[in-house]
């Protein structure tokens, strides 16, 4: 077996465990988000989703050309932009209308996501010579990682002073993320693109 074929093996299986992890730490999202009336669990949720969904396009991409995957990867930024509109209105609408998080729920969630997501992040840091799209996979984990964070201490925050707030910032902020890792993404396929002109025709 060539270099490349043990790679092109490594990075699958690689995919392969993020996607699953990814579909379902957001099963768990939603369903904790939803009962706990929790806008920054139903924001991880959505955020966990398309991950899964842009981990599956890029086990399609591995098996493609570059153009394939820089393409794949741009696709990647256009969702996590599309994905944070959608928090943002969420968050909009639960500051009119009101909310009632349980802080307890998002503690407990963000742990497990946090360990979750830690996971995927090591394992796509372990690959060699990443492309633009595993790229774009490891901005996703790291994203990931980080909200989990925030909703920690925002769990804690909420049980503290009885208020939706920290739960309505931290998805306000994960929105934020979202939209800078998409910024992100598309400038990293531009420039892969303006690199490899004649491989992305």
């Amino acid at each position: 077996m060539t270099d490349g074929a043990k790679e092109n093996g490594a990075e699958r299986r690689t995919l392969w465990i993020v996607l699953i992890l990814n579909a379902v730490i957001s099963a768990a999202f939603f369903i904790v988000g939803l009962t706990g009336d929790s806008s920054a669990l139903i924001a991880n949720g959505v955020d966990n989703l398309s991950d899964a969904a842009v981990y599956a396009l890029s086990l399609v991409a591995l098996s493609r050309g570059q153009a394939w995957k820089t393409r794949a990867a741009a696709v990647s930024g256009i969702m996590l932009l599309v994905f944070s509109v959608g928090i943002l209105l969420d968050v909009g609408r639960r500051y009119i209308y009101g909310s009632e998080p349980i802080g307890s729920n998002m503690m407990i969630m963000s742990a497990i996501a946090a360990f979750v997501n830690y996971i995927c992040l090591r394992l796509l840091q372990k690959l060699e010579r990443p492309d633009v799209n595993l790229r774009a996979a490891t901005t996703f984990s790291f994203n990931d990682f980080i909200s989990n964070g925030g909703i920690l201490i925002a769990g804690a925050l909420v049980i503290w002073l009885g208020t939706n707030w920290p739960d309505l910032l931290v998805g306000f902020a994960t929105a934020a993320i979202a939209i800078k890792g998409g910024i992100e993404i598309l400038r990293d396929a531009r420039n892969q693109t303006g690199k490899n002109p004649e491989k992305n025709s």
